[in-house]
């Protein structure tokens, strides 16, 4: 089995979570990738106990099989990771060293057990639908996906903008605000939420639109299909 480890950044403090990890994995017969720059800051830090290899960005998973990415770090390091997996349908394994733990939900004093329920294949896989856009003039570059939310916002200093929106090429409604937020359900809990959206469960197949303190008081949140293809002007 081939595994990706996938971290931000090192800290001192996560020296024996990671030690623990390389050291499972090679007693456990894993294939080891690092991704690259996270390779560079462990490199004088940890001991390897066995070969590994770089891995240095996202055309490599059409080289290398890999079975699993595991994410060392907090949500936001889980939601960094996808930006390198993309639509390349690799699962990941969020082990928490962070703070907030929805999406890596692993603590650290399990990381032993988790790498061998994961080799047993003791686990289920939870599919996240994400978001693909699309921009014109083109803002996303080579990484037009987002596992949490989109945001539509105006600048700090202006006023209210107006995002006229559209459903399947339908119009929708025209939103007088400071802006608005295509949110995931894995987004739904996080700015999306602040605004008054609803909490959407993984599995639901939606997508919600949340308008940023918007001027009409009876503009409210709406729940769409993740099937739906949703188009914005801006005014």
């Amino acid at each position: 089995m081939r595994v990706l480890i996938f971290g931000k950044q090192f800290k001192e403090k996560d020296l024996e979570f990671v030690q623990t990890l390389l050291d499972v994995l090679h007693e456990e017969g894993f294939n080891t990738y690092i991704y690259t720059p996270y390779l560079i800051d462990i490199r004088k830090q940890v001991r390897f106990p066995g070969p590994y290899a770089p891995f240095d960005d996202h055309r490599d998973f059409l080289v290398h099989r890999i079975d699993f990415v595991i994410v060392l770090g907090g949500d936001g390091t889980m939601l960094n990771a996808v930006t390198l997996v993309r639509n390349a349908g690799v699962p990941m394994l969020g082990i928490n060293l962070g703070r907030m733990g929805f999406l890596a939900s692993i603590e650290k004093i399990h990381i032993r057990e988790s790498i061998q329920k994961l080799r047993r294949g003791q686990y289920l896989i939870e599919d996240r639908s994400a978001l693909y856009l699309e921009s014109h003039p083109e803002l996303f570059g080579d990484i037009p996906f987002a596992l949490n939310d989109c945001t539509l916002l105006k600048r700090d200093t202006s006023s209210m903008i107006t995002i006229h929106t559209f459903l399947n090429g339908d119009y929708l409604n025209s939103y007088w605000a400071d802006g608005i937020i295509i949110a995931t359900p894995t987004g739904s809990t996080g700015y999306s939420l602040s605004c008054g959206g609803p909490v959407i469960f993984p599995d639901s197949n939606n997508f919600v639109l949340t308008p940023v303190a918007p001027h009409n008081l009876n503009v409210r949140p709406i729940v769409l299909s993740d099937e739906s293809v949703i188009s914005f002007e801006i005014e």
